[in-house]
């Protein structure tokens, strides 16, 4: 079945040396040198896309893996964000990609962690990137480095579930008796 429905979200990542510094970034709130890694996942946590720190959420600068309907699941019709994409954002998806683009905000003088309705799907999956241990720091000269070490996680993650779903072959019942 077709997801009708995508969170997307940030993460920041250490960089090491080998990062050029013009591809850096400081995350005061975080106290991290390093990128941002913008992934937007199905509601099951399912990696469909990720685009590298230069392609923030600015409406111009998404690519085109993102924004062309004929390379995002066209069965996504809605989209769940934190208010770091709030803004001129939600009145372009809507006009642009025919996308409803929700906002799901703290509650007003929260201090406190709160798990969010709908963001702990993609907050998951970061948690599943991070045991992938190339990818707790970013080692990539350039950001489609990083991309590319993220589709392989989630590539590995696809595989491992649908190998713990698969059948054994009869012979292996018949070697198991």
């Amino acid at each position: 079945m077709a997801p009708t429905a995508a969170i997307i979200d940030a993460q920041s990542v250490r960089a090491s040396d080998w990062v050029p510094r013009a591809s850096k970034g400081y995350d005061a709130a975080k106290k991290i040198h390093g990128r941002k890694r913008h992934i937007a996942v199905d509601t099951k946590g399912c990696c469909w896309t990720s685009w590298s720190p230069g392609q923030c959420a600015r409406p111009r600068r998404w690519p085109a893996a993102t924004v062309a309907p004929a390379t995002r699941p066209a069965t996504i019709r809605l989209v769940w964000a934190d208010a770091g994409y709030a803004g001129k954002l939600v009145t372009w998806a809507a006009q642009v990609l025919t996308l409803t683009l929700q906002i799901v905000r703290k509650r007003p003088g929260a201090h406190r962690f709160e798990v969010l309705p709908r963001r702990w799907v993609v907050e998951r999956t970061f948690s599943w990137l991070g045991k992938c241990r190339r990818l707790a720091i970013d080692y990539g000269r350039k950001p489609e480095h990083a991309q590319a070490w993220v589709q392989w996680a989630m590539v590995r993650l696809m595989v491992k579930r649908l190998a713990q779903q698969a059948p054994l072959p009869t012979r292996a019942l018949s070697l198991a008796a």
